[in-house]
């Protein structure tokens, strides 16, 4: 018998030995308490079962925070869009730039995992009017800059050659998720065509076979 099975067989007991009247005056709550009141060794047991930080939680929104600036280094040529001014300051924020509200949009208003291409893709889509409606109520910046930037955001998106998108979503998920280069190159090798050349002498189709010759037949002969 365990110490569970133990204190639950007391508790039964002790109910049984107290007279109703006392029963009565003895409060409900300590009754309840004696009897499913885990001891204080499972109180600290259960503990160690929950979570104890949010680390992880804050890696990512560090991450978010700045990996615009390295899709910058590698897509130089993207607009900035980071002329608007901060209500707080009164000074032009040069860092709220059209891919950081890009990402926060992606992640914080959508919740969209940033780690996957096809999740990039639908965001694009978003600012292309193809796929969910945006509303410049939730937009990134609309509410701490002096104009909101969602209709401008959209604009500079539409400009943007599919070349230009293709390497928009292809930096970010190579960013969040480096694993997808591996991939990405896995794949090209598997692909590739075989650098062993064929010695082999080909034939045009096109070209009928030879036709019999006299005196091939001694080319038969031992």
């Amino acid at each position: 018998m365990n110490v569970n099975d133990l204190r639950s067989n007391c508790s039964r007991v002790f109910l049984r030995l107290l007279p109703l009247g006392a029963i009565a005056l003895f409060p409900l709550g300590a009754i309840a308490s004696v009897v499913t009141d885990p001891s204080p060794t499972e109180k600290i047991d259960r503990t160690r079962s929950l979570p104890t930080s949010d680390t992880p939680q804050i890696v990512q929104r560090i991450r978010v925070r700045e990996v615009w600036r390295q899709v910058y280094e590698q897509l130089p040529d993207l607009p900035l869009e980071n002329e608007y001014v901060d209500l707080e300051t009164g000074e032009v924020d040069p860092e709220d730039t059209l891919i950081s509200r890009f990402i926060r949009y992606h992640v914080y208003v959508k919740g969209r995992p940033p780690q996957y291409r096809l999740d990039w893709k639908l965001t694009l889509a978003d600012y292309l009017g193809a796929n969910d409606l945006m509303f410049e109520g939730v937009y990134p910046g609309g509410d701490e800059l002096d104009r909101n930037p969602m209709y401008g955001d959209r604009e500079t998106i539409a400009s943007l050659s599919r070349t230009e998108r293709n390497a928009l979503v292809h930096t970010l998920t190579g960013l969040f998720n480096p694993q997808y280069l591996s991939l990405l190159e896995a794949a090209a090798q598997r692909n590739a065509p075989s650098s062993t050349p064929d010695d082999r002498p080909r034939r045009d189709a096109r070209t009928p076979p030879r036709q019999p010759q006299p005196g091939d037949a001694e080319l038969l002969l031992p």
